[in-house]
């Protein structure tokens, strides 16, 4: 394996997902990872499983699809719980006959992922090293207030064995060992050398609901051979991801409303 596509927060949007697809065959990747949250959001929560489950090599699992399996998605705000148990109904096998063993298939496939894995000195997570579900990791938390960096940044890069990618904000960036943020936009050609005497983590942002004032999706390629990483950032059709979500009333318009500015 040369280079590995790793993507993540797909929130149920099937039209950046085929877009950011078809951008890992035309960069010819090797394989393609998902760091989870392939639910929550979006119009399309079978689509865009029944495309990852085809895709991808290994997929983990976020705190929007743990949710699926509550009787009550707790810790989520008003917008993304309407959503999700909109998303059980919908995933959920039940009692009917048609189409029952498909959904009986992605049902038992969600619920077996899990938040992390580790590949030799690469770890993977949805949310952080310190909580692979839940924690997010955010610019703010690497901000030295004159009395050194944080401890919860210290605490994450302890468990970090030289790299580690990661999901969850929906804001791609690189964070060095030194506690430096980096966007992609203030690397070089959107590209980081991941030194082999240093830790770095990676935020390879979010496919179906950036949140970075940038619309695109994002993932990132990883090239193992040069431990090289670098951000792609993929137009779609916005407008149709957004009319299609229009057409379901249990989503409220803010989850398609902030796909078109990236927010």
């Amino acid at each position: 394996m040369s280079v590995q596509a790793i993507i993540s927060d797909v929130h149920a949007n099937e039209i950046a997902l085929r877009s950011v697809l078809d951008d890992c065959s035309a960069q010819k990747v090797d394989e393609i990872v998902c760091l989870g949250d392939i639910v929550g959001y979006g119009a399309d929560p079978a689509e865009c499983i029944d495309l990852i489950r085809e895709k991808c090599k290994w997929t983990l699992c976020g705190n929007h699809d743990v949710a699926i399996f509550l009787p009550v998605p707790v810790g989520f705000n008003k917008i993304a719980r309407e959503a999700l148990e909109w998303h059980r109904r919908v995933l959920e096998p039940g009692f009917t006959f048609f189409g029952r063993r498909r959904k009986q298939q992605r049902w038992a496939w969600l619920r077996t992922l899990d938040p992390s894995f580790t590949d030799g000195d690469v770890l993977y997570v949805h949310g952080s090293p310190r909580d692979p579900l839940m924690e997010y990791i955010e610019e703010g938390d690497v901000a030295d207030m004159g009395f050194g960096p944080p401890q919860k940044i210290v605490d994450i890069f302890e468990r970090i064995p030289w790299l580690c990618f990661c999901g969850h904000s929906h804001r791609p960036g690189v964070v060095t060992d030194d506690y430096l943020w980096f966007k992609p936009e203030q690397l070089p050609h959107s590209k980081f050398g991941a030194p082999r005497d240093r830790k770095t983590l990676v935020n390879v942002g979010s496919v179906g609901q950036p949140r970075d004032q940038n619309p695109d999706a994002s993932y990132v390629l990883f090239d193992r051979e040069n431990d090289e990483v670098t951000f792609r950032r993929v137009p779609y059709d916005v407008e149709a991801a957004q009319e299609r979500m229009k057409r379901h009333s249990q989503l409220h318009p803010r989850t398609w409303q902030r796909l078109q500015s990236g927010v």
